[in-house]
């Protein structure tokens, strides 16, 4: 199985690549364009001209540019093939929930810890050389202990690296993933579908109309903010159809079989429905879920293709394991660079953009093999402790009885 989703891990490495770049666009402008709820033409035109700060018009760097406002998009795929992942994962045997749950969350929260228990002093170091930003300590503690520190805003994670907001609802995702499984198996994929959908167009809707919020993309002045959409039912029904994505394919039937023509025409519609509805208010109520379903085929299809190709399939699997890492750490890197080193030179940017993407990669392998490390060496303390402990209160007892024997005797 592992060959015939090397697209899938593909799909991994090229989303978080392309989130890397479409944050340090957004720090290079200064947040110059995010879509608004004021239509297409008034958007493209507003793209247009802000674009042209990274390229003259007609120039390579400014047709690059141009779809990158869009990265933040990928977001939504990670969450479609992260309900994908995990119904493979349990690799056709019955779910055990609390050990799933567990298991999960470690794999969540060791990376997520590591990388900030080695980016924090990084952090300070550089900050206090360079006198630029430094976390302050609450927010570095914050971070280490989450999420015994819980934020499903993610605020208390922000001061440090913005994007990881996301964590709180992957994490989310994670615990509450046996639930669905069980109703998924319950009611079957359409009622399973029907009823998720339903939830979420249902929750979108009150996010937007009734709780006066916006998604994470679109910068307007709202009641709520961006914070109704952080909510994992903002995006129940992406997570649960790539659920049941899988387990159709896992029954040889579904999307993942189509052929590369149907996939990609169904691809096609459904992104450019999703992407039209972005631009428009009564949009965001189901733009997400058609861009997610649209992007994801079309990757597929292009994904399916380069894999066919026996070392391009091999790198495929092996960059895609990082990839969780990598979305972890690229924020690091794009803020210090974009910040300390290009500092608004255009040349610059392009000629550090490169090492960017392939710095946070050798960082996401440093980090992938200190992980092992830290969970070998948490476990080792546990037991250490424990062992030490025991001691201790079989010492007490044997004590107390002893003496309680004496008093007998006496």
């Amino acid at each position: 199985m592992g060959r015939r989703l090397a697209w899938l891990e593909g799909i991994r490495i090229f989303a978080a690549m392309i989130l890397l770049i479409y944050h340090a666009q957004l720090l290079l402008t200064d947040y110059a364009y995010t879509p608004q709820p004021t239509g297409l033409i008034e958007n493209f035109r507003l793209m247009s001209a802000v674009t042209e700060r990274l390229g003259d018009p007609g120039s390579l760097g400014y047709w690059a540019a141009m779809p990158m406002w869009f990265g933040f998009q990928f977001v939504d795929v990670f969450v479609l093939v992260s309900g994908f992942s995990l119904v493979l994962s349990l690799k056709g045997q019955a779910m055990r929930a609390g050990t799933f749950v567990v298991g999960r969350c470690l794999r969540i929260l060791l990376p997520f810890w590591t990388v900030a228990a080695l980016a924090y002093p990084a952090l300070w170091l550089l900050g206090t050389l360079t006198k630029s930003y430094v976390p302050d300590a609450w927010h570095m503690f914050a971070g280490l202990t989450f999420p015994l520190l819980f934020d499903y805003s993610g605020r208390l994670l922000l001061s440090t690296s913005g994007p990881w907001w996301f964590v709180p609802l992957i994490l989310s995702f994670a615990i509450a993933f046996p639930a669905l499984w069980w109703l998924l198996e319950r009611w079957g994929s359409r009622n399973f579908l029907i009823l998720t959908s339903a939830v979420t167009l249902g929750y979108r809707l009150l996010g937007v109309y009734v709780f006066d919020g916006h998604p994470t993309y679109t910068i307007i002045s709202a009641t709520a903010s961006w914070f109704p959409f952080l909510s994992m039912l903002a995006k129940l029904s992406t997570f649960a159809l790539g659920m049941v994505v899988a387990r159709q394919f896992q029954v040889g039937r579904g999307a993942i079989l189509w052929s590369d023509r149907r996939a990609m025409g169904v691809g096609i519609l459904t992104y450019g429905l999703g992407f039209v509805g972005e631009f428009y208010r009564v949009g965001w109520i189901f733009s997400d879920a058609l861009i997610a379903i649209g992007l994801t085929l079309l990757c597929m299809v292009v994904f399916r293709w380069l894999c066919l190709n026996y070392w391009f399939s091999r790198l495929s699997i092996v960059l895609g394991s990082y990839s969780y890492t990598y979305f972890l750490l690229h924020n690091f890197v794009v803020d210090r660079t974009i910040r300390l080193i290009v500092q608004g030179r255009l040349d610059s940017y392009y000629q550090m953009l490169p090492l960017m993407i392939v710095g946070t990669l050798g960082l996401a392998l440093i980090v992938d093999a200190v992980v092992p490390k830290v969970r070998s060496g948490a476990i080792g303390l546990f037991w250490w402790m424990d062992r030490r402990l025991r001691t201790s209160v079989s010492t007490e007892r044997s004590s107390a009885k002893q003496m309680m024997t004496d008093r007998a005797r006496r």
